[in-house]
């Protein structure tokens, strides 16, 4: 059975990842992409399904784990009666190379006897090998995948399986090296683990060097900045929401989700995010990304894309994978691809445009994209969508999709004041033509909120964003009193959930049974509006609340669940660390020209 999903830690080349459980086990990594089907898929069935568990023998060691310093190395460390070792994991990055897993076994002191255990299975788990030892080394083939494991420790085969077990003593290391390339190849060259080892701590020393913030919150910035940069896509710039599909909103329910893919809607705080903290190559990255993907015509721009900017995500369903915690099904590709969903305009036009006022050099493809863009939004920005969050259920006139309408207008106005040739007058027009719409019909005076489309008396936690986007001034009471209201009726255990279930746990809205946990992102917006409403104790309080859910190595999933007292959803999810490091840099104004919240801007 996996582990609990806070028992993960993320290791990965910023083309893959691998989750390793604090038993020891990697129980996910899919080769040689994010989203390439699994290698290792125990994560979401069992170890029939592929796993690599690397433990002392002795019944009841000790583990405790940590990342090296400010890397993505991962150790282990192992104590038994006998002794002290240590399982050092960590994936270099691959500089052309084809892709490679090391694990490092050391003894510390005394000596320790451990055992190996490898399962290979391509195809999310249903695919198993054909397995020849070729000279030292063990080959796995399969249809297009082919792996090689390299280590000194002899391995047997047995039970669909290969076996080792060996001891160290203190000072000894005993690496084994995963590499994966081509079934039509031949072997690569052998990765040498030490060297691997060392060149990636020079890596992630550079790395970390560039990080302009230094405040009381560093850390938890840093490691969310790592994570981040984990789950970048290099060849491309993209970066994925999630490194895990179909982890479960609710434990033993439906909602179960692939987030291996690149969402435009990140695409504005993401920037925001890399630009104050001094990480402007990947910011350029990333909008150079975003361009490629939404090149073409404006009615063909999507929520998401692949890695390398594809299109074509269809959903499909595992059926021979039981799912984490048997909450299935375990779902491949995003049907939520198809949607219509207008807000996402306004996340494009405001990325560019906040890239533009950062320093970002601007070009002329960018500029014309966004005019297409703008064109587009101006005879569609009035139709209802599927919103935000993605409903499954019918299309409404969501306000959180009006208010990004808003936004990529109001953005555009700006530019073309600034300098960029475009229809100002027009643009300031549909602008204030938007807001009047949204204030009129987005406000419900009996509930004395915004909510969460037009009509409905229903509370909607991205309302939350109105005044970091410069919607409404923070002092408009309107504003204030959606935040308390939000406050009083979305909260659970002091955390926030994205929106109003039935009593029987199902949301009208959504279209889908079940219930969920409190949405993290959703929390730190709130964190943030208490902050720009001048509560700023409460901000505090509720930011450190949030970190302290973070597991034992510092990384968030998608949600956290009051029932259970865990984390659930994908994980680590860039959704929830992006926003911990806006709310981190808000609370000490850091950096503040890099801010998503236009300065000064003040709203009807």
């Amino acid at each position: 059975m996996a582990g609990r999903i806070e028992d993960y830690a993320i290791i990965g080349d910023m083309q893959s990842a691998a989750l390793v459980c604090t038993n020891g086990s990697i129980d996910w990594l899919c080769l040689p992409r994010f989203d390439s089907p699994a290698c290792f898929a125990a994560l979401l069935g069992d170890e029939r399904n592929g796993n690599w568990s690397i433990a002392p023998t002795a019944e009841g060691s000790q583990a405790s784990r940590a990342y090296q310093g400010d890397t993505l190395i991962l150790q282990t460390q192992w104590q038994t009666e006998t002794g002290t070792a240590k399982v050092i994991d960590f994936m270099p990055r691959r500089d052309g190379e084809p892709p490679v897993l090391v694990r490092i076994v050391e003894g510390v002191h005394g000596s320790v006897e451990m055992d190996c255990v490898l399962r290979l299975r391509f195809g999310y788990g249903q695919v198993v090998p054909w397995v020849r030892r070729m000279n030292h080394s063990i080959n796995a083939i399969a249809g297009p995948d082919s792996v090689w494991i390299d280590t000194p420790v002899e391995l047997t085969g047995r039970d669909m399986a290969h076996h080792a077990r060996f001891t160290v003593t203190a000072g000894e290391r005993v690496p084994f090296t995963l590499t994966w390339v081509e079934s039509h190849r031949s072997k690569p060259a052998e990765c040498d683990g030490q060297e691997a080892l060392d060149e990636t701590r020079r890596y992630w020393a550079d790395w970390v060097s560039r990080c302009t913030y230094q405040g009381k919150y560093r850390d938890a910035v840093i490691r969310s900045l790592i994570t981040l940069k984990a789950l970048t896509y290099e060849p491309t710039g993209g970066i994925v929401a999630a490194a895990t599909t179909s982890l479960p909103e609710d434990i033993g329910g439906s909602r179960n989700w692939d987030y291996r893919y690149c969402w435009l809607r990140d695409a504005t705080i993401t920037l925001e995010a890399l630009l104050r903290t001094g990480y402007t190559d990947e910011a350029a990255a990333w909008r150079q990304w975003l361009g490629r993907a939404i090149a073409g015509d404006p009615a063909d721009v999507q929520i998401m894309y692949g890695v390398a900017g594809e299109r074509r995500l269809a959903e499909w369903e595992v059926e021979w994978l039981p799912g984490y915690e048997r909450s299935a099904p375990v779902r491949i590709g995003n049907a939520a691809v198809q949607q219509r969903q207008l807000d996402v305009y306004g996340e494009v036009v405001d990325a560019l445009c906040l890239a533009g006022r950062s320093g970002i050099p601007a070009d002329r493809h960018a500029w014309s994209l966004q005019r297409a863009l703008l064109d587009f939004l101006e005879k569609h920005w009035a139709e209802p969508d599927e919103g935000l969050w993605e409903v499954r259920g019918p299309r409404r006139d969501f306000v959180h999709s009006k208010v990004m309408a808003w936004v990529a207008f109001d953005r555009a106005a700006e530019a073309a004041a600034g300098g960029l040739p475009g229809p100002a007058v027009r643009w300031r027009q549909l602008r204030d033509q938007i807001h009047d719409e949204v204030m009129e019909k987005g406000y419900n005076s009996k509930r004395g909120a915004f909510t969460q489309y037009y009509g409905s008396e229903t509370l909607d936690a991205s309302v939350l964003l109105m005044a970091e986007l410069g919607f409404l001034p923070p002092t408009d009471p309107r504003l204030i009193s959606t935040v308390d209201a939000i406050s009083r009726e979305l909260m659970t255990d002091g955390l926030v959930r994205r929106y109003q279930l039935s009593a029987d746990g199902q949301s009208a809205i959504d279209g889908l049974p079940g219930t969920e946990g409190a949405f993290l992102a959703c929390s730190f917006w709130l964190a943030n509006a208490l902050h720009l409403t001048g509560r700023y104790d409460e901000a505090v309080e509720l930011f450190e609340r949030l970190l302290g859910l973070r597991n034992d190595l510092g990384l968030l999933s998608e949600e956290y669940d009051p029932r259970y007292g865990r984390l659930v959803g994908n994980t680590p999810q860039a959704f929830s660390h992006v926003p911990l490091i806006q709310t981190a840099l808000n609370l000490e104004d850091h950096a503040g020209h890099h801010c998503r919240r236009p300065g000064g801007r003040s709203r009807r």
